[in-house]
């Protein structure tokens, strides 16, 4: 069940890559061009919320049955680099991540002025994707 949810969580990364690019580019061009912040545009947004919100749910399920995660979480894991990169640095990092994309699309949605809303996504998601890239452990991702 683990190498499942392992595989799921490696192919659920890239859609949260995409979708968080997506939602970056499209928020960015939308405040340099000075358009409306419509409903197509909000729909946008949720192309990088809705598949980290999902990410972060194999993520927790898996942090607790994998052997490199919570059961990894001492303090001799603290002294080796890999350890810590699974059992604390890349749950917690991609955790701010996730609560970041939730922010920015929450206050896109509360903010009246266009160019506002837009900027909401583009700081948001962009900090989080920046969060997201530095804590992935490409050492075992790209294997």
């Amino acid at each position: 069940m683990t190498t499942g949810l392992l595989h799921l969580h490696s192919f659920l990364a890239y859609l949260v890559l995409a979708g968080i690019t997506i939602s970056f580019v499209y928020a960015l061009f939308g405040a340099l061009s000075g358009k409306a912040f419509g409903e197509k545009d909000r729909k946008l947004g949720l192309f990088g919320l809705i598949p980290s919100h999902i990410q972060l749910v194999v993520g927790i399920i898996l942090y607790f049955l994998s052997p490199l995660g919570f059961s990894n979480l001492s303090g001799a894991a603290m002294s080796d680099s890999v350890s810590r990169l699974y059992a604390l640095e890349h749950p917690m990092i991609n955790v701010i991540a996730v609560a970041l994309i939730t922010i920015g699309y929450s206050r896109a949605k509360k903010l009246e002025e266009s160019r506002n809303r837009f900027r909401s996504i583009y700081m948001f998601y962009g900090i989080a994707f920046i969060l997201i890239l530095s804590r992935i452990p490409w050492n075992a991702w790209l294997n």
